[in-house]
């Protein structure tokens, strides 16, 4: 108790302490040489950093800085350097700063000034390069950035088999483009953020104005206006920040690879928030019931896609429940197994020298572990060992007298049966619950699992994501939205976006007559 005081007292200390403002450094000095020396100061020992000083028809000397692996130096030759020579002929440094940033005589696609020395320092590490043109001019910044990325691959995690195949990347840029191109609309709005005192990260917010409610939008840049970190390598980092309950084991925040469903999510007036370097967008508010639908749900018919969802459900009980449901029954009531069956799991147990409990803690573990390793070796391999040591080390068990073979079945459906939840988060959160929930069957039998089973409800009834609720629309009641819980009713039945966003603009399908064909005439 006391460790959990001290873990919340610390989040709420790193929370409310605000970003710290820096002042805008001032630009170092009037002449060439001055910024040079204060650019090569500030650059020290990084090789990769090039000073191209040159002098332009004129006597006019100007210098060129830019990190040499980050931009294209053939658009820095072809598009810069060559039109500024001609540029330059019978100008001043003053003249020809002016007409290179603000009249945009370069055939370059965009030109900007940096307004303080600061500014101009981050815009290099983006992979722009600098021109600095005789003294008493500006920063001249020219984005050439050069970004070596992968191609657009299927996605790996969100496999569907009718549905679009591509998957979001490591570029931000890409990822924005894959969903704008879903999304043609000018409601379709995105900032831009820089989190990470030293990474200097782009995170960006999307949302369509006028589904999306403000008070969730002000709520999200509230919460990101709180992070001050030194860096943010993943989406998982801004994930800690900006959650309401960081010690629940649930998933409080979506994860996806889909543009598709990134987009579908957008539509229905949620919040995505894409950072660069990831190809995992963070989608919210969530709730328990998203986290068990499939983006295949949505490109099967309807009739299909009820079914796997009620599929999904009762596998998901399975995963969570039948261990502990096995250890009480057959440690406290075994008078609920049928005759013929309770002889076979006494038989079968009878040379083994553990209790149900430690034979379920021994499986379950093992089980764990062959999962991790075929996560971790190589590809090619991965499975082939994870399948054949969960055969062989089940079998080998058995035939010691180490566990009982219907214990095997047990753990090898319960698996199974966790591969079925859709989202890895959800899947890992049942995953760590099974064993508690299995040392109170073991402790009070089915009480202890109903005792379990209450408690959680009471924690997932609490449970909040942005301000919405977790368990929505089951806990509040919300009969409008139950078309798409339990049940995936036709598109042509979804009339209206959910109502536990808030969003005023819930309409969004409108039926139309159906034109009446004419008849033909047969001539009677």
């Amino acid at each position: 108790m006391f460790f959990l005081q001290w873990l919340k007292k610390g989040r709420r200390r790193a929370l409310l302490r605000s970003a710290p403002g820096q002042a805008p450094e001032a630009m170092p000095g009037d002449t060439l040489g001055e910024r040079l020396s204060w650019l090569r100061g500030k650059l020290k020992h990084c090789s990769d950093i090039a000073f191209h000083e040159m002098s332009l028809p004129g006597d006019v000397p100007c210098a060129f800085v830019y990190i040499i692996n980050m931009i294209d130096q053939k658009l820095l030759q072809e598009q810069v350097i060559t039109p500024l020579l001609s540029l330059a002929d019978g100008l001043t440094a003053g003249e020809l700063a002016h007409q290179v940033s603000v009249l945009k005589r370069l055939p370059v696609s965009y030109v900007e000034t940096a307004s303080n020395a600061g500014q101009a320092l981050d815009a290099l590490f983006e992979g722009t390069v600098l021109l600095l043109i005789g003294d008493h001019t500006p920063f001249i910044q020219f984005p050439l950035r050069k970004v070596e990325k992968m191609s657009i691959q299927p996605a790996q995690d969100e496999n569907v088999i009718r549905g679009p195949k591509e998957a979001f990347v490591e570029d931000i840029n890409t990822n924005l483009t894959m969903i704008r191109r879903r999304i043609k609309h000018p409601a379709f709005k995105t900032e831009q953020y820089q989190m990470g005192k030293y990474s200097k990260t782009t995170v960006i917010i999307c949302y369509i104005e006028g589904i999306c409610t403000q008070e969730l939008l002000n709520e999200v840049k509230q919460r990101m206006s709180r992070i001050d970190v030194d860096s943010v390598l993943g989406s998982s980092y801004i994930e800690e920040f900006i959650e309401d309950n960081p010690f629940s084991p649930f998933p409080q925040l979506q994860y996806t690879e889909r543009p598709d469903t990134a987009a579908a999510s957008l539509l229905e007036g949620r919040v995505a928030i894409l950072v660069d370097g990831t190809p995992m967008l963070i989608l919210l508010p969530v709730t328990l019931y998203m986290l068990l639908q499939s983006a295949e749900d949505y490109y099967q018919r309807f009739v299909a896609s009820t079914w796997i969802r009620w599929i999904r459900f009762m596998f998901l009980l399975i995963s969570f429940l039948l261990p502990s449901t096995y250890i009480a029954v057959t440690t406290f009531h075994p008078e609920m197994l049928p005759h013929n069956l309770l002889l076979t799991v006494a038989a079968a147990r009878e040379s083994v020298p553990f209790p149900a409990i430690v034979e379920a803690f021994i499986m379950e573990i093992t089980f764990e572990a062959l999962r991790e390793a075929g996560l971790r070796i190589p590809k090619p391999i991965g499975q082939t060992v994870s399948i054949i040591g969960a055969l062989v080390i089940g079998q080998s068990a058995v035939q010691a007298g180490i566990v009982s073979a219907p214990m095997v079945i047990v753990v090898s459906i319960t698996g199974v049966a966790s591969f079925i939840i859709p989202h890895f988060d959800l899947g890992l959160t049942f995953r760590l619950l099974r064993f508690p929930v299995m040392i109170l069957a073991a402790s009070f039998g089915l009480y202890g699992i109903i005792v379990a089973i209450i408690l959680i409800y009471i924690h997932l009834v609490t449970l909040r994501s942005f301000g919405t609720p977790y368990l929505t629309p089951t806990a509040p009641i919300h009969f409008s939205d139950w078309k798409d819980v339990l049940i995936r009713a036709p598109f042509w039945m979804l009339k209206k976006r959910p109502i536990l966003y808030g969003t005023s603009h819930g309409q969004r399908l409108t039926y139309r007559k159906r034109p009446q064909i004419p008849q033909e005439d047969d001539g009677d």
